[in-house]
């Protein structure tokens, strides 16, 4: 059953010239407990009734209600509740009632006696709208209520007339006690403003004395509350602010940046720092520091590690080190350690907390704390362990970005890979499937026309030729390149002439193609360039395809040169340079991908998969030679360049090709001899 009427609100209507009174919480909790001091001081065995808000309220009392059980048979709680309160008859008289009933927002405790009587009614001031949490779940001791707090005995005893009444309502079956405890306590009538002198006899200093006392306790309690919740406010700020941070972006620096910030507002230490080491480096540059007004900046500077026994010691631990005072830790007088010393009296470093910042046992960086000057300082234990917790969130932010970092370049190599694929299947399937349609078609035309002129046959005959060469050719360099990117070649590197090479790669270009179709091909070479060593098949191969790339986007009517010139004293740098289409200057660095085609897929005009140029460039990356592109941009040219190593003869030995050389040359010769012949 709920009750929506207030006791306190009928009290007052009994009493209309009485005026409730302000209370505060602590002040009712110091008036609640001298009272039922009283109860236990006394020999005496009142009527004892008591409304908790709250069953949680209750139990902080429960075992105070226990002792004062013994004293009294009439002893009444009641209370709203939550686990296991309930109605029950044990050593007293448990009443629960429900959460919407009037009582939720009162405060009562009534003592009722033969030789003294004590009451307070009191009612707490807030207003609940529907759906918010009830008031008495509130656990601020700045709470208020209203109400009455009496010893006057005719006020205490129409107080418990209307308690015991509304327990009645809520306990019918304890309706026989009920009645006893008012023949035995509200018999007498006494009046409303006065009281029998007889029975105000007890002195009120023990239960002033109690209340001051209390509140007193209570109030250094409470600053001492406050100063643990605004601490830990402020760490959760610090670490809020980090956390948003690293929430906001990814980039190292800004998060270092808001870090120590926050350190040197919230610790207030003359210079705080973060900076990024690892536990071998030597130095390390500091680019985040927070100092105090007329406190030197050390942003920008060196400083030393290896020479650092503090942060030695911090490796070796792997924890947290303080020093209350540099200049007398025998540490700092160690010798060998000048450079260090002076940093440190440079930066007038008195008190220091070097935190350092891991993840998986991982050094990533190394947060400071410095007090400067001639005090010395320290920081308690919540404000390290605020610095501890920033360190935890810039490591894990830092590893989160190295992450971010990752993924992005993981992301372009996929991206790179996924448009290798889509390139590989257009212009694979174009490359297979146009000469293979050709052989088919030739191949159909000499098996069902017999009659075919003997010219005309021979045509046929060398369409399909040339187009089984075009796909030989293309699966050649499939598997070329996948021997060179999976290291299955096997190098043969000896003493070369360069010139020669550049003739057998002109020579092997030149069969491959008729007269008419080939630009002008010029050499610019000097007689007396040193000598190379390299593998002379794979050096042949390179410009083959340098040229034969020059020849494909390069008119009959244009031009291709060839030149060679020292790069240094360790390298000679050869380049093709032709007059054809050109190159985008964005396009220089992905000509050399695989299946990179400067037109579309199907768009093309001239043949090939883009396997050469990434031929090229793993072949010259092998002798420890690079390979580049350059373009002025489209029909104005393109040059490729390569370096090779020049091979260095002693002073005594004359510049010539070796046996094994001449014989490898004259080898490709008639290797170049028998294609003509063939394509003839």
């Amino acid at each position: 059953m709920s009750i929506q009427t207030s006791v306190l609100t009928e009290l007052l209507h009994d009493l209309p010239d009485w005026r409730s009174q302000m209370y505060f919480k602590s002040s009712l909790v110091a008036l609640s407990h001298a009272m039922e001091d009283r109860v236990l001081a006394s020999s005496d065995t009142p009527l004892v009734i008591a409304t908790f808000q709250q069953e949680r309220f209750y139990r902080q009392e429960a075992h105070r209600y226990r002792r004062i059980a013994k004293k009294s048979q009439q002893v009444y709680v009641l209370a709203v509740p939550e686990t296991d309160f309930k109605n029950h008859s044990g050593e007293y008289e448990t009443i629960a009632f429900p959460a919407t009933d009037a009582l939720v927002y009162e405060w009562h405790l009534l003592v009722l006696g033969d030789n003294y009587a004590n009451c307070l009614i009191c009612r707490e001031r807030t207003s609940v709208s529907e759906g918010e949490e009830n008031p008495g779940s509130a656990m601020d001791s700045n709470r208020r209520f209203e109400g009455i707090w009496t010893s006057n005995r005719a006020i205490t005893t129409q107080a418990a007339e209307l308690l015991l009444d509304r327990i009645a309502i809520y306990r019918p079956e304890l309706t026989q006690k009920i009645e006893k405890a008012k023949k035995r306590y509200l018999q007498h009538q006494y009046k409303i403003r006065s009281s029998p002198p007889e029975l105000d006899a007890t002195s009120p200093d023990p239960f002033v004395n109690r209340l001051v006392n209390y509140l007193q306790v209570g109030q250094h309690k409470l600053i001492k509350a406050y100063r643990k919740m605004e601490a830990q406010e402020r760490r959760e700020r610090s670490i809020h602010l980090m956390t948003a941070a690293i929430r906001r972006s990814l980039d190292p620096d800004i998060i270092l940046q808001v870090a120590v910030e926050q350190l040197g507002q919230t610790l207030g230490a003359c210079r705080s720092l973060v900076y990024r080491c690892s536990s071998s480096d030597e130095t390390a540059t500091i680019d985040h520091d927070f100092p105090s007004p007329n406190i030197v900046s050390l942003k920008g500077k060196q400083w030393p590690l290896e020479q650092n026994l503090f942060f030695q010691s911090v490796i070796e631990t792997q924890e947290s080190i303080f020093i209350q005072d540099v200049r007398k830790d025998p540490r700092f007088s160690e010798r060998g350690a000048s450079a260090w010393q002076k940093v440190v009296e440079d930066a007038a470093i008195v008190s220091w907390l070097l935190m350092p910042v891991l993840y998986q046992s991982r050094l990533l960086g190394m947060i400071e704390l410095h007090y400067c000057g001639e005090k010395s300082g320290e920081w308690s234990s919540e404000e390290t362990s605020l610095v501890e917790a920033i360190a935890n969130q810039i490591g894990v932010a830092l590893i989160q970005a190295e992450a971010y970092s990752h993924l992005e370049k993981l992301n372009k190599q996929l991206e790179a890979l996924d448009r290798t694929s889509s390139n590989l299947v257009a212009i694979t399937g174009h490359e297979l499937r146009t000469p293979l349609s050709t052989i088919q078609v030739c191949l159909e035309s000499l098996a069902t026309e017999p009659d075919m002129p003997l010219e005309l046959r021979q045509v046929m005959l060398d369409t399909a030729l040339g187009d089984a060469e075009r796909m030989r050719k293309l699966i050649q360099d499939f598997l070329t390149l996948s021997k060179l990117e999976s290291g299955r070649v096997d190098w043969n590197p000896e003493v070369l002439s360069l010139s020669e090479c550049i003739e057998l790669g002109i020579s092997n270009n030149s069969a491959r193609k008729s007269p008419q179709e080939m630009p002008r091909i010029r050499m610019a070479i000097q007689e007396d360039l040193p000598l190379v060593k390299t593998d002379g098949e794979w050096l042949v191969e390179v410009v083959a395809k340098l040229l034969d790339n020059a020849c494909k986007f390069t008119d009959a009517d244009g031009e291709i040169l060839i030149e060679v010139k020292t790069n240094g004293n360790e390298h000679l740098e050869v380049t093709v340079s032709d007059t054809g289409r050109g190159i985008e200057p964005s396009r220089l660095e992905t000509v050399f991908d695989r299946f990179y085609q400067e037109e579309g897929s199907l768009q093309r005009t001239v043949g090939g998969v883009g396997l050469g140029l990434a031929i090229c460039r793993q072949i010259a990356q092998h002798w420890g030679g690079e390979i580049w592109a350059e373009s002025e941009g489209k029909d104005k040219g393109s040059r490729f360049h390569f370096t090779i190593p020049i091979f260095e003869l002693p002073p005594s030995t004359p510049q010539k090709t070796t046996a094994k050389s001449t014989k490898r040359t004259t080898k490709n010769k008639k290797r170049t001899t028998n294609r003509r012949t063939i394509n003839k």
